[in-house]
Parts: C-alpha cells; sequence; structure tokens
C-alpha cells in the first residue's frame, strides 16, 4: 500500500460534544416551543367554528329507492338510495321536486356502464355527478345529493 495514511480528524473533548449536543437541544425545543404556541391559536378559531350554529338550519329528505338496469351490461342491475340535504325556506315541499329528481337520476343511471362505477374513483365520479345533477335540476334549492346505499347486482 502506500506510506500516506488518512489524516485523523481532530479529537474532541467530552465536554465540547456535550456543549454541541446542549445546543443542538435548545435550537430544537426554541422551534418547537414557537410551533406550539401557533396551534392553539388556530385550534381555539375551528373549535369556535365548529361549535357555533349554522345560519342557515338545513333538512335532508329521503328520496325513494331507485330500481334499474345499467347501460352496460343491460343484464346488470343498480339500486341507489340517496338524499338530499335542503333549506326548507327555499323549499317548503320537497315531495314533489325529489319526485322530478328521482326521475332524472333514473335516466341517468340508465346511461352508465358498469365500468364506470368502479373503484372508489368511479364511486365519487357518480356522487359528483348525481350531486351535479341534482343541484341543477333544483335550481340551487338544494346542499347536497347524499348517496346513503348503492347496490350493483
Amino acid at each position: 500500500m502506500s506510506d500516506l495514511a488518512l489524516p485523523r480528524p481532530p479529537a474532541r473533548s467530552f465536554k465540547g460534544s456535550l456543549t454541541e449536543i446542549a445546543i443542538v437541544v435548545l435550537i430544537g425545543a426554541a422551534v418547537g416551543a414557537a410551533f406550539e404556541a401557533t396551534e392553539p391559536a388556530r385550534n381555539v378559531a375551528t373549535a369556535g367554528a365548529a361549535a357555533a350554529p349554522s345560519a342557515d338550519p338545513l333538512s335532508i329528505y329521503d328520496l325513494p329507492p331507485i330500481v334499474t338496469n345499467l347501460g352496460a351490461p343491460q343484464d346488470t342491475w343498480i339500486r341507489l338510495e340517496g338524499s338530499i340535504v335542503y333549506d326548507p325556506k327555499a323549499m317548503p315541499h320537497p315531495q314533489a321536486e325529489a319526485a322530478k329528481l328521482g326521475e332524472d337520476i333514473l335516466a341517468y343511471l340508465r346511461t352508465v356502464s358498469l365500468k364506470e362505477l368502479e373503484g372508489p374513483v368511479g364511486l365519487e365520479n357518480l356522487r359528483q355527478d348525481l350531486n351535479e345533477r341534482a343541484t341543477t335540476r333544483m335550481g340551487g334549492k338544494i346542499r347536497e345529493f347524499v348517496i346513503r346505499t348503492l347496490v350493483v347486482q
């Protein structure tokens, strides 16, 4: 081998190492305390918003179950039970509007294929489509369409 030896790092004293560790711990504690100081303020604001009653009371109306066959394959059936979340001041009698919405959802489900419903992405797309159709059909009187149960056979 060669006669050249690698230089050794200078020897550190135990006291110097303890000092370095203490400095790192103090810096970490200061940073942690700074983050902790901002956290309760955010939690108090969130808790206050959650505890405050909403300005507009909402109601839920359950639609009758919708049973139909899918667009493809034709021998696959779907049963959907849903609800609408609405403002009772804007829509005092939701029964008639809900019947029209049920017909619209039935017509939409007859165009959907089984491949479109597969997986969590398919379910999310169906939920978004039905929610969009419901708000459009009701003229913005409802807040949300909620899928309670969905069975595909």
